[in-house]
Formats: C-alpha cells, structure tokens, sequence
C-alpha cells in the first residue's frame, strides 16, 4: 500500500527519515514529497542582536528554522569565529529555552545548552519559562513570521519580558506541483496522504484535488 507524506525527510541515526522505518515495518511503501520552503529575514539585525548577549536574559527557539536563521546570520555577517570565541559563552550564562528535541539538537550543534526540551509544545514550554527565575531583561524570541500567540501571551501575563523578532516566513516548495505529478504518474492514487501543517494543506491541496480526481474523498489527511 502506497502512502504520502507531505514532509522533508529527516533522517535519524539510521540514515533514513523515522516515518519512513515505521510505516515499513507495517508493509506501507513511503513516499516523502516537500510542500515548503523558508525564507529567512532580518538577518543583519538578528546577527546585531546576538553580539550583545548584555542587552537579553535569555534566548527562545520554537522551531528548527529559528536556530538555522541564527547560524546562518552569524555566517553572513562574519561572526561565527567571534561566537565561537565568546559570544556563545555569555549567551550559555543565560537561560537557552527551546520546544522539542529537534531543536534542542540544532541548538546544541550551535555550541548552545538548550534547556526545557521536554516541552512538546509553546504552551508547556512557556509554563516551564515561568517556573524559572526570570531576569529583567528580555528574552530573545527569533521566530517565524506565522508564530502563535500563546507563549508571547503567557510570558506576558506574568511579567517576563520578551522580545519577537520574526527571521524566517513559510513559503510554498517550488518543487510542489511537478514532484506530486511525477508521484501520480509513477506511482498513482496513493491510499493515504499525511498533511503535516496547516501551510502544508494550503499549498499543496489544489494540485491533490485535480491529480487524485474523484478518488479525493477516499483519501484521508491526518
């Protein structure tokens, strides 16, 4: 049984993407096919930001993008050998929140110690900023431009300060349409699809709609 997943792979240690492996062992053949993209912004600014871990009592990734935006502004603006020399030392004197351990992963691989990792989503991960100690100063919250509202909210309402600064937006992959086409001619009507964001259903769900026909209803999104 054909199955696709509006996904990038993420390969674990392995060398193949997790939902790859599982569904295999359930005799479901995989199909991996991108429906978004990230463009990154502001990134001179946030490179600015990260040179004075002074002005912040901490830093807030959400998401895996947030941290590659860091990465790559540090890149462009010629300070990954001054991060690696002290920048990242003041910024680990602060508290280095991060939702998942994905991110947590990515932020570690930055030279960051990432903690509240066991949060699964905003919310907790905000309960868990709350039961810290917090500082007067602000902390730093590199997001996307799509970014919910509850961590900023919560943080808000119990006087933490923070700082939003929107460094990446979601867009839709420019592969969508020819790499679901090919996947139709090759492969056909597949039993399941598997939407993995709201964005995701959003860019790809016209070309789903007119390649799958009247077959449509039968398919289930999760």
């Amino acid at each position: 049984m054909k199955v696709l997943l509006l996904k990038d792979a993420k390969d674990d240690d392995s060398g193949q993407d997790p939902y790859i492996q599982e569904l295999g062992l359930y005799g479901l053949e995989a199909t991996l096919i991108p429906v978004l993209s990230f463009e990154f912004l502001s990134l001179p600014s946030l490179s600015e930001k990260l040179s004075h871990p002074e002005g912040f009592g901490g830093l807030i990734f959400t998401s895996p993008r947030a941290v590659e935006a860091v990465k790559l502004s540090l890149e462009q603006d010629n300070k990954t050998e001054e991060w690696e020399k002290s920048l990242k030392n003041k910024w680990n004197a602060k508290s280095v929140y991060v939702v998942g351990n994905a991110t947590a992963c990515l932020v570690n691989k930055i030279g960051l110690d990432a903690e509240g990792a066991h949060s699964g989503n905003a919310e907790k991960l905000a309960e868990y900023i709350c039961s810290r100690p917090s500082s007067a100063l602000p902390l730093l919250f590199p997001c996307g431009t799509i970014k919910g509202d509850t961590l900023p909210k919560m943080l808000k309402d119990k006087g933490i300060p923070m700082e939003s600064m929107h460094v990446y937006q979601t867009v839709p992959h420019p592969g969508i349409q020819g790499n679901l086409e090919s996947f139709y001619e090759n492969q056909g009507i597949p039993a399941s699809i598997t939407f993995f964001s709201p964005s995701g259903l959003k860019y790809s769900l016209e070309y789903i709609q007119v390649l799958s026909g009247d077959s449509f209803d039968q398919i289930k999104g999760l």
